[in-house]
């Protein structure tokens, strides 16, 4: 059975200039059995409701701006599964999760930036689920769990965020040894709570965790990791570190 797994995508530089995140994500991809599909995630496709990419060939969406010329340029051009968005439709349902499938939903770059690193032949289908961030991490959790059974079928389910994401105090110009105390101490907070699996924690760790709010100002970027971890099994650091000084760059899975 596939695991789920959480990945921290960093900036959508990480497409062209994959740092340390490039290698351990083809190294973890190349693990894996491959999948017949994957079904994620990312902190950027926020909404209020639950909803699906049922793009039968989800466009590449630069849903960036300010960046290099070249980015723009980067194509993933994965197919989409109207037979699996709508079988995550029906499975949410029996949960007592109400979804809609979105026929013209784009890949965001959460989605098709670790995805290029990972599988850049774009030749497995690709379906998004959107993530209502106003209903918190418990939705998250739940969702996982109605989703888990497709780890069977040979779906590998992904969160993408961030395990730290305060854009405003990045420093730009920190070298790779640079992590501000503060980022740190958050991050072995989480990890130490998820390999403990301490849910209630986890689940309240705006007001437990250290530095939490000064981590993730509004937590979206942090929310896919809920439901990677309700999806899966036991967790495992596949990947640690930071960039400008306070961005975590942390990938983690769970079996």
């Amino acid at each position: 059975m596939l695991p789920t797994l959480f990945i921290s995508h960093g900036s959508p530089m990480l497409a062209l200039q994959p740092g340390a995140s490039g290698p351990a994500l083809a190294r973890l991809a190349a693990e894996l059995p491959r999948p017949r599909a994957v079904l994620l995630v990312s902190a950027h496709w926020e909404s209020r409701e639950l909803q699906v990419g049922g793009a039968t060939m989800p466009e590449t969406w630069h849903d960036f701006y300010g960046f290099p010329r070249e980015l723009y340029g980067v194509q993933y051009p994965a197919c989409g599964s109207p037979a699996l968005a709508a079988e995550v439709v029906e499975l949410l349902d029996k949960a007592g999760l109400s979804a809609h499938i979105d026929p013209q939903r784009p890949l965001d770059h959460g989605a098709w930036v670790p995805l290029s690193l990972m599988y850049p032949q774009a030749d497995i289908p690709v379906v998004q689920l959107s993530l209502p961030s106003q209903l918190g991490p418990a939705l998250q959790t739940r969702v996982g769990r109605a989703l888990a059974g497709l780890r069977a079928q040979g779906v590998l389910l992904i969160g993408s965020g961030s395990i730290t994401h305060n854009l405003g105090e990045l420093d730009w110009h920190a070298g790779p040894a640079v992590i501000e105390p503060w980022a740190q101490a958050f991050r072995d907070w989480m990890v130490a709570k998820l390999a403990a699996g301490d849910e209630t924690a986890l689940h309240d760790y705006r007001r437990q965790a250290p530095d939490a709010v000064r981590n993730h100002p509004s937590d979206e970027h942090l929310l896919p990791l809920f439901f990677a971890r309700g999806a899966g099994g036991a967790f495992k650091v596949e990947h640690s570190g930071f960039t400008l000084g306070a961005l975590g760059m942390d990938i983690y899975s769970f079996a």
